[in-house]
């Protein structure tokens, strides 16, 4: 964590901030700024840890960064959550070997999972010292521009098979790899048992291709484990898993913002993002948001 941010005052007159709407600005400013960057511009950023800071919604935060994407300012991964301020080194070089170790250190921890790392690799590894790696990006994508349709499904698909291999929880073995074929994953029929079952929590109004990756990671990730209630091979015993997972998930007090919460900060309310997430899924499996007071 930085005490500060260097930011120059030619910020407000270059035409790369000129041409951003208002919060394009304030991200670009925050993402400057923020406790979270590194001295190496790049750094991981949850959803909650954006829209805390910023007070901001997570539709909100993801439009932003799409808009600074299109400008070529910063680029942040949906998979891994980090985030690399494009040409932060170029306006923060290191000025002596100890910052410039600390860059490198920061660099060498960027997930290989992380779909702009070959690209800071090209473009920050010369001012670094530090060697390209050969291992091959599992989504790559460049740091300007839009991906086309066909580019995003190929990244989507990516994106669902390098998921669906991830860590699972000790308690929940994966079975062996030969199965039957799984039936496609009904992403609004899941969404809509989310509703049902966790009434108060933020609704999904959007339903766009990386949230469909997700769900549909989990929905593969969650048809291999042999820990109640998944482990499916059918289309409605499918549906009737993840009936059970969010009824469970609807009975945490912390997972549906009725805990207690920290002095001065708003309680903590998990949305299907948080939800579908690797992380969230594995902890809600292994019910560590069960255990606080009634």
């Amino acid at each position: 964590m930085r005490d500060y941010g260097k930011v120059y005052s030619t910020f407000w007159s270059s035409e790369t901030m000129r041409s951003l709407t208002e919060d394009g600005r304030m991200l670009a400013l925050y993402l400057l700024t923020s406790p979270h960057c590194t001295i190496a511009g790049a750094f991981r950023l949850p959803d909650g840890y954006a829209c805390e800071d910023l007070q901001w919604s997570h539709e909100r935060v993801a439009k932003g960064f799409v808009e600074l994407l299109s400008k070529g300012f910063a680029n942040r991964c949906e998979t891994t959550k980090w985030v690399w301020i494009c040409k932060h080194l170029e306006w923060n070089p290191p000025e002596n070997p100890n910052q410039r170790k600390s860059a490198v250190k920061v660099a060498q921890s960027i997930p290989d999972e992380c779909c702009w790392k070959l690209d800071f690799m090209r473009v920050c590894g010369p001012l670094l010292g530090v060697e390209q790696s050969q291992k091959a990006n599992p989504c790559e994508t460049l740091s300007q521009g839009f991906l086309n349709q066909k580019q995003e499904q190929e990244q989507e698909q990516e994106q669902e098979k390098k998921e669906a291999n991830a860590s699972l929880p000790e308690t929940c073995v994966s079975d062996p790899p030969a199965k039957p074929p799984l039936p496609d994953c009904p992403v609004e029929e899941i969404i809509a048992l989310y509703h049902e079952h966790m009434p108060d929590n933020p609704r999904v109004r959007v339903t766009n291709s990386a949230r469909k990756g997700t769900i549909k990671a989990r929905w593969r990730e969650a048809a291999r484990l042999t820990c109640k209630p998944f482990g499916y091979a059918t289309r409605d015993d499918g549906l009737a898993a993840w009936g059970a997972f969010f009824e469970t998930c609807g009975s945490s007090r912390f997972l549906t913002g009725h805990a207690t919460p920290q002095p001065g900060k708003p309680p903590f309310i998990a949305d299907i993002d948080f939800l579908m997430s690797p992380s969230g899924f594995a902890k809600c499996l292994e019910n560590k948001y069960h255990r606080e007071a009634a």
